[in-house]
């Protein structure tokens, strides 16, 4: 399941007039019994929390005091999550007449209209506060303060990641807390602003609007209202139409295939959405068969080609909540199915247990899962739900695999045929489709199950340099776009299917020949479309411009090529 814990505020939303009905604890004690988590989040005080509603112990913790206070009703613990109120407030409030000022360990409140008073105060106290609403409630706690910094404080507690948590309110306290988890969801007595703001409404108010909620997580773990959520999850950039609009993955629960040749703009892409999933706190397990994310800094980086990490230490790194990119280079060919198989169906009982990792992104997936399956084979036969899959050709992955899939992305010359692939593969009625030629950086999606069909996405690009891709480009074989040095006159074909290749070419090549090609500019185009190495393109553009000498450039050239490619070696 994706949600294991449901965040709730108390005041209006799961009680009315301070009072919660039985059949709303009754609900509560089904979202425990089906091994899911509850934290209460209140703006409350602690000792008014623990006296007005016995039943706290339903609940895992309970952040009180808008997010000052973390107790756990298993130990009745409490403790502190910011500086205490200085004794100098709430004296100076009542000073200038400002009455019925609670105090609480670590928050001072009063009511409408007194919001001017206390900023004053504030003011003239020198104290690093701010007022929070809560309709009419006015509620004083230091900077940064709020329901979701103590939320998340019980997450981290709870070792659950706020993607894996509904969170229900209905004021503008609440906001904070709806806006941090995966889904936030507003009761239908809850004001304007806070509606307009959440992720759906309940058709019912107060408790009612609760229990409405977890009938819908306990039916299909809101899987039908996340598919219609367009303001969440991974941006993948915007569709190529009059409106521009943004285009959104699904942070949770669909998987997604991206498909093209080599050379075709995958790695822009799958970059760019791996650093967003980073970003915004998505965990993602990467299995790289080639070495390709060697170095990629959102993730932690496990195994090399002399190395292979055991399932346990994969486990480990996961369980602290960190990504990892676990690298099969020291693993052969041939047996990469198998331990992919083996280390997912253990990292499987994390996802169980824990909502994590959020998603699987599996390079390659014609070799992890390729369509050539031997009968009897213990390989599994479909990845988790929330996997991103990786391929040159669709027709080479597993049927079962693309069975899975929600997403599809071509990317490269022909996208649409890449889609006729797909479905031809798994034999279902194709999306219509037109022929298209996509320009640098757009993309072909379809989403299987929506009503529109396959469309151009101007696809977000990556923030930072990433070197993809670097073993294929040196020795490996590009599939499509190789160079070839021609001459002037066209007597050469000698033919470079990779970077070390064009090393030894240009070495051997005749001065004439290397002196066309640079000064038609044929290098740095090569490099920047091909290669898809922009800085190398650059650096190169620089030297086809200049009247460098043949030997001169020559050696920049190849130089450039080695400092980023081959010079560990």
């Amino acid at each position: 399941m994706n949600f294991l814990a449901i965040a709730t505020d108390y005041d209006g939303t799961m009680a009315h007039d301070g009072r919660v009905e039985e059949s709303t604890i009754r609900a509560l004690e089904q979202v425990n019994q089906s091994g899911r988590k509850l934290v209460l989040v209140t703006g409350r005080e602690l000792d008014q929390v623990l006296e007005i509603f016995p039943r706290h112990d339903l609940f895992e913790w309970v952040v009180a005091e808008n997010g000052g206070l973390l107790y756990c009703p298993r130990t009745r613990e409490s403790r502190a999550l910011t500086e205490r109120v200085p004794e100098s407030l709430p004296d100076e409030l009542r000073r200038r007449g400002v009455t019925d000022v609670s105090v609480g360990n670590t928050i001072v409140a009063t009511w409408h209209p007194h919001e001017c008073t206390v900023l004053e105060v504030l003011r003239d106290l020198g104290l690093d506060r701010r007022i929070i609403f809560n309709k009419n409630a006015v509620m004083v706690l230091p900077t940064g303060v709020n329901k979701a910094s103590g939320l998340s404080t019980a997450l981290d507690e709870m070792k659950i990641s706020h993607h894996n948590v509904v969170a229900v309110g209905d004021a503008e306290n609440d906001l904070p807390m709806l806006a941090q988890c995966e889904c936030g969801v507003a009761v239908a007595n809850a004001l304007e602003s806070v509606k307009q703001k959440a992720d759906f409404v309940t058709h019912t108010p107060h408790g009612s609007g609760v229990e409405e909620l977890i009938e819908e997580i306990l039916r299909d773990d809101l899987a039908a209202r996340l598919s219609s959520v367009t303001r969440r999850g991974l941006l993948l950039g915007k569709a190529k139409d009059e409106q521009k609009r943004p285009v959104w993955l699904p942070g949770l629960g669909q998987s997604v295939l991206v498909a093209g040749p080599s050379g075709s703009g995958k790695s822009t892409s799958i970059t760019g959405l791996l650093e967003r999933m980073a970003k915004a706190g998505y965990q993602f397990c990467l299995f790289d068969p080639e070495g390709d994310y060697e170095g990629f800094e959102p993730a932690i980086n496990l195994g090399n080609p002399h190395y292979v990490p055991s399932a346990n230490e994969v486990l480990s790194l996961l369980e602290r909540m960190h990504s990892a990119v676990v690298n099969l280079l020291g693993v052969g060919v041939d047996d990469r199915p198998q331990l992919t198989s083996e280390l997912l169906r253990k990292i499987q009982h994390l996802r169980a247990d824990k909502g994590r990792p959020h998603w699987f992104v599996i390079d390659e997936a014609h070799h992890m899962f390729p369509s050539d399956v031997p009968v009897g084979t213990t390989l599994l036969a479909e990845p988790p739900k929330a996997s991103l899959l990786i391929t040159v050709h669709p027709q080479h992955v597993r049927k079962e695999t693309l069975a899975t899939i929600d997403v599809v992305i071509a990317v490269g010359k022909d996208p649409h045929e890449t889609i006729r692939e797909f479905c031809r593969t798994l034999a279902v009625d194709e999306p219509h489709l037109q022929p298209i030629t996509l320009e640098r950086g757009e993309v072909l999606v379809w989403f299987r199950r929506g009503a529109e069909g396959p469309f151009v996405v101007e696809a977000e690009a990556g923030k930072t340099e990433h070197k993809r891709h670097v073993r294929k480009y040196a020795e490996g074989d590009l599939d499509v776009g190789s160079f070839v040095f021609r001459g002037s006159e066209g007597r050469l074909n000698l033919v470079a299917e990779n970077l070390k290749s064009f090393i030894r070419m240009a070495e051997g090549v005749d001065d004439e020949t290397w002196r066309y090609h640079l000064q038609a500019g044929d290098f740095s185009k090569w490099f920047r479309w091909i290669v898809k190495d922009e800085a190398l393109a650059d650096q190169v553009r620089s030297l086809e411009t200049q009247n460098g000498s043949v030997q001169e450039t020559r050696k920049s050239v190849i130089d450039a090529i080695r400092e980023r490619y081959t010079a560990s070696e």
